[in-house]
């Protein structure tokens, strides 16, 4: 398991960006920083309660117990596991792969429509079984453009949706902005001196 960082701004606890392109590697962000210093957002199984319930492809209302808590982290630690070999071109590894497939073939979330739209219902099972199953199908996408994060120190995995494959962070909000004000910085310092 990662260290666990409470990570708080100004106004409490800061939100979760979902800004990858898909729950699967949404979820996979939730640790920032991992090869420098990680911070894990999910400390506490109320925060992987709060995060399925911001992720708009999940069902509201889940609850994690210890148990299912740190089947979620496996899960998401094999999702990037996997990930990060698609980015890097290599073969799935093996454990990820298993327990990824496995997590797959659980219950799915339930689905209805009524007048204001679709609603999911289902257990945090269901959530990650939905999760698995986005991630598989995103995996064994060929096309699909997956990439790590250009700013220094983000490790998020993203879909690279963009005319041309040309984009570079993950987000703009995230690290984009970060990394524009550092070069605005420079460009500052470097005509001062």
């Amino acid at each position: 398991m990662l260290p666990a960082a409470g990570v708080t701004g100004q106004d409490g606890d800061v939100d979760f960006a979902f800004v990858s392109g898909n729950p699967a590697l949404d979820l996979a962000g939730t640790v920032g920083s991992r090869r420098d210093n990680p911070v894990d957002l999910l400390a506490t199984p109320a925060d992987l309660e709060r995060w399925v319930t911001e992720c708009d492809e999940l069902p509201d209302d889940v609850t994690a117990d210890d148990a299912t808590f740190e089947a979620a982290l496996s899960v998401r630690e094999a999702l990037y596991r996997l990930a990060l070999d698609r980015v890097l071109g290599r073969s799935f590894d093996p454990g990820s792969l298993a327990l990824v497939n496995h997590t797959a073939a659980g219950p799915v979330p339930v689905m209805t429509l009524g007048d204001a739209g679709v609603e999911l219902s289902g257990d945090l099972r269901a959530a990650l079984t939905h999760v698995a199953r986005s991630g598989i199908t995103l995996l064994a996408d060929r096309d699909a453009c997956l990439k790590e994060c250009g700013r220094a120190g983000c490790t998020r995995i993203y879909v690279d949706r963009s005319r041309g494959a040309r984009r570079t962070w993950c987000g703009m909000d995230e690290c984009g902005n970060r990394v524009k004000a550092a070069a605005y910085r420079a460009r500052r310092r470097a005509a001062s001196a």
